[in-house]
């Protein structure tokens, strides 16, 4: 069972759960230290969230990732920090502060007297407001100031003598080199927070040797350093302080995965066969996922027959993303699934490719990773600023489906769905995630493989018959919008593919009567998606049809709202949730009526604008007045949610609330 003191702060979630954050330095393991504390807490039937912060640099700068653990499922981050583990003196400096009363700090005791002034990577705004919250306390500019902050503040301080242990285990493995020693220090720090909470050292182990299987001397020596450490905690601390973490039975399988890895497997199972990419953050993850499983053996169902897939997706680094959107779209035209995954500035450079396909009627998957703009912006920062861009991008008017995912598990199924869409009606399809999902890690029930079917719609690879001439009329004028698609090659299909207007053959036209007919063949693809499409995959509704309040969202905020609705249900406070999920072509009626009906609405977003409120009113013509927007960069929290919601519903708020956690 999962016990934790529940004596949380003013506005905090009323739930039994853990919030466990590591910090240190890019390239020092923070991203490796947060996987082994997942997995080992996910070996042992916890349910797992975890999401990731880091600066926009390689190596150096300060990064961060919150582990949440819980005995029900969580969907999101919460603000305050049960247990803070550092093994830098930046760390806990700037972190600290988030420690709750009866929570605890694990730092390194040598690191005390370092004083703030000598941290080369921390802002001048931060240091300003490091200064005067020990000004406040009369407290001197150093590690220790900031820890005998934490100290009156109700918080339990672990020192660790991370050198000395590591001497101790480089003594039982035979290492003599510190510096091979100290590459440990992270996962020292995983195995004293796991000491103090009472958890398995067994679990521990396991968890290392999965992390380090491709090197079972590392992983050896790694549970030499967990088994000191935890020998250390018994001895100095008696076993621990008040949180107790404990294994719980599993009923199901479950998988622990994180977003970018989540879409590059679903891309190889919907049958995509060539990705293309230039380096962006945080696009990039996805396509190295790719280039390391690039050999395929599996099964899937393909037209509603089971067929086997054996082969491998070709993934293509270009020298930048108009060569990757370009060589994506040719790809679809042999009749491959293509695809390319991008962010914000990549997307932009992709604006005339996508308008190439658009008016060639070629199947393209565009994912779509937002980050914090405008331009370079926020390059590892979260934000939703790019729904309205997605909607419109390229010049002209020209038929494009925009689907946004709200977890990892939509993500999963979303991805086929993209393929499927792109190759039934024949256009451009921008699947819409983010940073938040990107980065972050989740337990899941296991995924159904067998519900990611292909479909492939009206494409022919085999040999065109009753065309005497080999031309075809690729863009034969249809009730549907939707005409027959040849593969480049096919014996018989022969066409003309150009950026300009063309007739049906795809020979160039200027011809008015001509581009009107073309251009509302076209568009007609948009009203047909709309019919086809079952409104389970255009919307997802949460909650009782008559809340008192009707939150309305897209994208990454769905767990924190979830999350969020569960402790306002336990305050007595109703709420029901829309999440609009294909945003094009829109499903109005539904929409619509949800609304109007709604006793109150609320818009809740990434980004300063309220962009998905703006398209509603446009496309229904019902009013949001109220928002609770958040644009600094950092994802939503529930608790943020869960306060400003409890506003609103005492009528205590402004119209328009602005969230601003995050460090």
């Amino acid at each position: 069972m999962l016990m934790t003191a529940l004596n949380f702060k003013a506005k905090s979630l009323k739930s039994e759960d853990f919030s466990w954050m590591i910090g240190g330095a890019q390239g020092s393991g923070v991203d490796t230290s947060a996987n082994i504390f997942a997995k080992a807490a996910a070996q042992g039937g916890l349910q797992v969230y975890g999401n990731r912060e880091y600066y926009s640099n390689i190596k150096g700068e300060h990064s961060y990732f919150r582990v949440r653990l819980s005995k029900v499922v969580v969907r999101s981050h919460v603000d305050r920090v049960d247990m803070l583990a550092t093994f830098d003196d930046e760390t806990a400096v700037r972190h600290a502060w988030e420690v709750q009363t009866d929570g605890a700090i694990i730092y390194d005791p040598s690191l005390g007297g370092n004083s703030i002034d000598n941290i080369p990577t921390i802002e001048a705004n931060v240091l300003k407001r490091l200064y005067s919250k020990l000004d406040a306390n009369s407290l001197p500019h150093t590690v220790e100031g900031v820890l005998e902050a934490a100290r009156r503040n109700g918080v339990h301080i672990y020192s660790i003598p991370y050198v000395e242990l590591l001497k101790k285990v480089g003594d039982q493995v035979g290492e003599t080199s510190l510096s091979s020693l100290t590459k440990m220090t992270n996962v020292m720090a995983v195995a004293a927070s796991f000491a103090l909470l009472g958890y398995p050292q067994e679990q521990v182990n396991e968890a290392i040797r999965k992390q380090f299987k491709s090197k079972p001397k590392a992983a050896e020596m790694n549970v030499a350093t967990i088994a000191a450490t935890y020998d250390y905690v018994r001895q100095k601390y008696n076993g621990g302080f008040g949180y107790k973490l404990e294994p719980i039975p599993m009923t199901e399988k479950r998988i622990l995965l994180r977003g970018s890895t989540t879409v590059g497997i679903a891309k190889i199972l919907a049958g995509c066969r060539l990705q293309t990419y230039y380096p962006i953050t945080p696009a990039s993850d996805e396509s190295e996922y790719l280039e390391a499983h690039e050999n395929i053996d599996l099964e899937t169902v393909i037209n509603n027959e089971v067929a086997s897939m054996r082969g491998a997706v070709a993934v293509v680094q270009t020298e930048d993303e108009i060569a990757a959107v370009t060589m994506a779209v040719g790809g679809a035209l042999t009749g491959t699934r293509a695809s390319t995954s991008t962010s914000g500035p990549g997307f932009s450079l992709m604006a005339e490719g996508i308008g190439w396909s658009g008016i060639n009627e070629v199947p393209l998957v565009v994912t779509l990773y937002q980050r914090g703009g405008p331009s370079t912006g926020l390059p590892t920062r979260h934000e939703q600023g790019d729904l309205r861009f997605a909607l419109h991008i390229g010049h002209g008017d020209f038929p494009r489906m925009v689907l946004a995912s709200g977890d990892l598990e939509e993500m999963f199924y979303d991805v086929p769905k993209s393929f499927n869409y792109a190759e039934r009606y024949q256009l451009p399809v921008i699947h819409i995630v983010d940073k938040a999902m990107a980065n972050s890690d989740m337990t899941y029930k296991m995924f159904d493989p067998s519900l990611a079917k292909i479909e492939r719609g009206q494409l022919i690879t085999g040999m065109v018959s009753g065309h005497e001439d080999g031309y075809f009329d690729r863009f034969k004028e249809t009730t549907s919008g939707v005409s027959t698609r040849p593969a480049i090659g096919t014996k018989g299909g022969i066409y003309w593919n150009t950026g300009d207007e063309h007739d049906e053959r795809g020979h160039i036209s200027e011809d008015p009567a001509n581009r009107m007919m073309m251009m509302e063949k076209r568009m007609r693809k948009l009203d047909l998606a709309a019919k086809e499409i079952p409104l389970e995959e255009k919307i997802h509704f949460f909650g009782p049809k008559d809340a008192s309040i009707t939150i309305v969202s897209w994208g990454s905020t769905k767990g924190a709202i979830l999350d969020a609705m569960r402790a306002l249900d336990t305050d007595g406070i109703s709420v029901n949730f829309l999440q609009i999920r294909l945003i094009q072509p829109f499903p109005t009626e539904y929409v619509k009526d949800v609304l109007s009906h709604a006793k109150q609405v609320v818009d809740v977003e990434m980004n300063y604008s309220g962009q998905l409120g703006g398209v509603i009113r446009e496309m229904t013509c019902v009013p949001i007045e109220r928002y609770i927007v958040k644009y600094n960069g950092r994802p939503m929290s529930s608790e943020e949610i869960y306060g400003a919601v409890k506003q609103i519903a005492e009528g205590s708020a402004t119209n328009r609330i602005v969230l601003k956690n995050g460090t």
